[in-house]
């Protein structure tokens, strides 16, 4: 049997990823998400319009998708509620977002440049996608406050050992992504980690297991 139901959120189980964009004043913001998908070499984000990272690649395309896998966990979620702007509603400060202009400091991760976009990439993600945001859509209706943001990809660095004899394959069964699921991190269909973004949002705690 199945209910009608209307639930709060819809992460059904998405990849983590850690989006660099260029601030104003040059500096990479990072900005935590886990509304991603890949068809080609195209990858397509959803977001809300008040992120610094969408203000920041409306005016300056160059970003690098940063994938997140478990052993980053605690770094993830160390920023998870951190913002770039110091603009920021209501519904975010009740959810305990903070002002932080440097999230690589906050995370603990490691700054690496970038070949091709002019932003840092995550030393610590095994897989780094660089390439330039080349539309913004509108998505939800009036007064959603949602876009989806089409990226190009023009460059891929993938660690080692997570390759195939073949250089054009990455290995399924060596690369484990992070998923969010309800806002809750997962690793091999096991919780991963106490989500600060689950508390957030007021989220019903998981069962002992």
């Amino acid at each position: 049997m199945k209910r009608t139901v209307e639930p709060k959120v819809l992460y059904f189980g998405t990849p983590v990823v850690l989006i660099s964009s260029r601030n104003p004043d040059g500096s990479t913001n990072l900005g935590p998400m886990s509304s991603a998908w890949w068809l080609g070499y195209t990858a397509m984000l959803g977001m809300g319009t008040s992120a610094q990272t969408v203000k920041n690649l409306a005016e300056r395309p160059d970003c690098i998708l940063n994938l997140v896998d478990p052993a980053m966990v605690a770094a993830l979620d160390r920023i998870a509620l951190l913002t770039g702007s110091e603009e920021m509603s209501d519904a975010k400060r009740a959810r305990g977002y903070r002002y932080e202009p440097d999230k690589f400091a906050a995370a603990g991760l490691t700054r690496s440049r970038g070949e091709v976009v002019d932003v840092d990439a995550v030393e610590e993600s095994p897989i780094n996608l660089e390439g330039r945001i080349s539309a913004i859509h509108d998505i939800g209706g009036p007064g959603s406050h949602l876009c989806a943001l089409e990226m190009k990809v023009e460059r891929v660095h993938v660690r080692e050992d997570l390759l195939m004899s073949n250089d054009r394959y990455i290995d399924p069964l060596r690369w484990d992504p992070l998923i969010m699921k309800f806002t809750e991190y997962f690793a091999g269909g096991a919780p991963a980690y106490a989500s600060s973004l689950a508390r957030g949002w007021q989220m019903p705690p998981l069962p002992a297991h």
